[in-house]
């Protein structure tokens, strides 16, 4: 039985329970029913979220020069059910500096995309001059529904490099639906270049900010004192490989010209330089007013194709530099050795009493492989390859053949490299079966005369402006090459990957490589490659003239110095002539503008030379 003092001390607390209710149910009705301050802040204040776009990492080249940074953009976006039927659209245009028949088309615009919804926030007018986006802020709240918006856009301080710096665009519905957790509407990412390969470094993390709007609009303060607010994180900065001052150089040599330039360190396989030429300014893709108009304008221009990545996508015949390749692999394989020995008359007989003959210059008998290359005797490499293919028979050319292509996949060459832009080309690398599907027929079959032009680089055998700079890279250093790349470092010092850093060897023994590289040595002082000649610096090289249905193709591949490479060139220029007319003075002129910093007087008479061949077709 509870005594008489716990009843009194349970009444006690009974009550206190009693009346404290009653005190908050009389403070309620005196806030919600007698006072109506609290209703009304309530009723006239909303909470709204209000999106932070992170700005996108910077972009610098090797010697820390800015390639890509980022600019203020201002913006407009609009929530179409919030705005109001009867607003002032005169004083609206009035204060955006805009006609109604624009304000009526951007509605349009912006109803039109697959994205539209009334109810979210989405794009209006972008590219808001500072000035008017000032005096909009001011008098925004007259016109609810509308709401500023600061974002960056892409800025190049260097109007170069556009095929490898890439653009971007506005996220789609299948990026928002496909990374829901990554994208909204009115986001940006890369499209292409090093903005699309790197996009998930370079975009940063969104943050938001969550404001209470008072009964006209306005702003009036951080919701919960901004604790529920996150910080917009900036993307990750990139250094690139590029040095952008010989990119820029040499895409000065390149003006008018269709074609491809690709310079690789070859200790580390890092490009310096990807040129695809005809190029064109990458502010021009930059989100703006612009923007539009000037991307229509270059797709629109399909003879010279300005969107074409020359350096990796288009395939070519290599010519005649594909012969030191040949070489070293015949030589590996014990089919040929460094002096053999060979007389040229002019011509090559594939089967004279048919009249098969195969042509070639005049030049001193090649006695060995140096003076071949030196020369480029077709003749030299007519026989070479055929004795290749050969080697087990006449009548079963297609072991011979499938052996050496196989050295080829080595090399790099019918395959993909894996440089770190999308959409590079394989190139072509011709198998038997490729050609029993084409050449055999039920009265003959194919010979190693049906495909003596590999030998000299030509036929069916394609390839990249970038594999032909690496095969160059490969003989700088005897034997290996890595796959070339565009990223340098990361800001945050994660590792670039493993891929770019380990060494890959060709099956071919150091020992060959020496008669090679002095053959390509005596191409540029007293050969094909002359114009290719600067004083005091060891270039090695070989020219390449790729035969047209037109006008061949210009062809040069190269590297120096002789016995310590710094810089691996390939250039290829399209309906130039020969290759030691155009493309291996433009290859002399960015070795030495490379490792010298400039071009001696002496020799600007030839930079002018190059600079003012004209082979553009104008559209």
């Amino acid at each position: 039985m509870p005594t008489g003092e716990q009843t009194f001390r349970h009444k006690a607390i009974v009550s206190l329970i009693i009346i404290g209710c009653l005190v908050l149910i009389g403070n309620l009705f005196e806030h919600q029913v007698i006072n109506k301050t609290y209703s009304e802040q309530a009723h006239n204040r909303t909470l709204i979220k209000r999106t932070i776009a992170a700005p996108r990492g910077i972009i610098y080249d090797r010697n820390d020069h800015f390639l890509v940074v980022n600019e203020p953009t201002y913006e407009l976006e609009m929530i179409y059910r919030e705005i109001e039927t009867d607003m002032d659209l005169t004083a609206f245009c009035e204060l955006l500096e805009i006609t109604i028949e624009e304000y009526e088309n951007l509605m349009s615009l912006a109803q039109s995309r697959p994205y539209f919804r009334s109810y979210i926030p989405i794009t209006f007018l972008t590219n808001i001059e500072p000035a008017i986006f000032a005096r909009l802020q001011e008098h925004l709240f007259q016109f609810p529904g509308f709401y500023p918006k600061l974002k960056n856009k892409r800025n190049y301080p260097y109007p170069n490099a556009a095929h490898v710096l890439g653009y971007i665009s506005e996220v789609n519905m299948n990026d928002i639906e496909s990374r829901k957790d990554v994208y909204e509407i009115g986001d940006i990412k890369g499209t292409s270049g090093i903005e699309r390969i790197y996009e998930e470094e370079l975009r940063g993390q969104r943050g938001y900010e969550y404001l209470l709007k008072d009964n006209v609009g306005r702003a009036v303060e951080s919701f919960r004192r901004g604790t529920l607010d996150r910080f917009a994180a900036s993307g990750e900065d990139i250094i690139s490989t590029l040095d952008i001052k010989l990119q820029a150089y040499g895409e000065d040599l390149m003006q008018n010209k269709r074609g491809g330039i690709v310079v690789i360190e070859p200790s580390s396989g890092e490009i310096l330089t990807m040129i695809s030429a005809p190029a064109y300014d990458p502010n021009a893709l930059s989100l703006g007013k612009s923007r539009n108009s000037a991307f229509l304008q270059l797709l629109s221009d399909t003879i010279n194709k300005p969107f074409l990545d020359r350096a990796i996508q288009a395939k070519y015949p290599p010519g005649s530099i594909f012969k030191p390749i040949l070489s070293l692999i015949a030589m590996q394989e014990g089919m040929w050795y460094a002096d053999k020995p060979m007389i040229c008359s002019g011509e090559y007989d594939v089967n004279k009493r048919k009249g098969f003959i195969q042509k070639c210059r005049e030049h001193p008998n090649p006695y060995n492989v140096k003076i071949a290359l030196q020369h480029s005797c077709n003749t030299y490499y007519y026989q070479m390859v055929r004795d290749y293919i050969d080697r087990y028979g006449f009548n079963n050319p297609g072991k011979g053949l499938d052996e050496l292509m196989s050295y080829l996949d080595e090399f790099g060459i019918g395959r993909s490299l894996g440089v770190d832009l999308l959409n590079e080309s394989e190139g072509f690398r011709p198998s038997s079966e490729f050609y029993d599907r084409r050449i055999n027929t039920s009265e003959y079959s194919w010979r190693s005369t049906y495909v003596l032009s590999l030998g000299i680089g030509q036929g069916e055998l394609e390839l990249t402006t970038l594999q032909m700079a690496n095969l160059a890279a490969i003989i700088a250093n005897r034997g290996y090459y890595y796959v070339p790349h565009l990223i340098r470092s990361f800001q945050s010092g994660k590792s670039i990957g493993l891929r770019f850093l380990e060494k890959n060897e060709v099956p071919v023994d150091s020992i060959h490589f020496g008669p090679v590289i002095d053959g390509m040595e005596r191409v540029i002082y007293a050969g094909t490659g002359q114009k290719a000649f600067v004083p005091g610096i060891s270039i090695c090289g070989k020219t390449g003239t790729s035969q047209n249905a037109g006008i061949d193709h210009s062809v040069f591949f190269g590297f120096a110095p002789k016995h310590d490479p710094k810089i691996a060139i390939a250039v290829y220029v399209e309906n130039a002539g020969g290759g030691g007319e155009v493309a291996a003075p433009i290859a002399g002129l960015m070795i030495e503008k490379f490792l010298r910093g400039e071009i001696q007087p002496r020799r600007k008479f030839l930079q002018e030379e190059v600079k003012n061949v004209d082979l553009i077709e104008k559209p």
